[in-house]
């Protein structure tokens, strides 16, 4: 996800379909645990460029998510749980200006 520009949140695969929680859950529960709970990994981009936040990358048996390092905490919970929710196919409303998400 960036913020001026479009990132990439694949969609989910058949493997994760089981693993879909309910937008309350999502949205609620620790960070921490909502990445245990769908067996998140968490990896530091290499990219440096302040307007790009997040990318998600779902394969056959992983959800990896790609976080730009030194984002501040409040921003990288909400657009973790943003680009989880696209991911997975979870209904939430959208992130606001100036945060676009886009599907590659």
């Amino acid at each position: 996800m960036t913020r001026h520009n479009e990132a990439q949140t694949p969609m989910r695969t058949t493997g994760y379909a089981k693993k879909v929680p309910s937008p309350q859950r999502l949205l609620d529960i620790p960070l921490a645990e909502l990445f245990a709970e769908l067996d998140v990994t968490l990896e530091e981009s290499s990219i440096t460029d302040p307007s790009f936040t997040g990318a998600a990358v779902v394969t056959r048996d992983r959800l990896i998510l790609s976080m730009r390092t030194g984002q501040s905490d409040t921003e990288r919970d909400v657009v973790a749980r943003a680009l989880l929710g696209r991911a997975l196919g979870v209904p939430l409303s959208p992130l606001p200006e100036p945060y676009r998400m886009s599907e590659a």
